[in-house]
């Protein structure tokens, strides 16, 4: 399972014009499930996620996590985080996992942040949506967890 996280001070996505998540200060998580992911890869790349020290303490190094500043998680599904390049220009998905299971894996990673964080907010799995944010920093993580770790 991919990720990019991006520390933020303020981040929404809207679909159609109308807002699906909005989050304050927090985590912007794009997130894609790759051929071989389950729930395993799911719960290490939240776990991961969660505990992750990149907001200042009071000394300004970045010492805390999201649970501990109580910061939103805005999660948004972006397959093409699995992009390959390497055969040419035009990027091949094959690596990300079939539609059926990518949003069974997304769902599955909402439901598990949502019982332990209290503020996560979504974007809409599969829909055309524009993500606004403010980059904190700029803080920007790539994390991947595989099926063999």
């Amino acid at each position: 399972m991919i990720s990019v996280v991006q520390r933020v001070s303020q981040a929404r996505v809207v679909v159609g014009g109308e807002v699906t998540g909005e989050i304050g200060a927090g985590l912007l998580v794009l997130l894609c499930a790759e051929r071989g992911d389950a729930d395993v890869q799911a719960d290490k790349l939240l776990a991961k996620i969660l505990k992750l020290r990149i907001f200042a303490d009071e000394a300004g190094k970045m010492n805390r996590s999201v649970q501990d500043t109580e910061g939103g998680l805005l999660i948004v599904s972006q397959f093409t985080l699995a992009a390959d390049v390497s055969g040419g220009n035009r990027p091949s998905f094959t690596g990300a996992a079939l539609p059926d299971e990518g949003r069974r894996l997304y769902d599955y990673f909402v439901v598990q942040a949502r019982l332990a964080h209290p503020k996560v907010e979504t974007g809409q799995f599969a829909a055309d949506m524009q993500v606004h944010l403010v980059n904190d920093g700029p803080v920007t993580i790539p994390l991947r967890i595989q099926p063999d770790t």
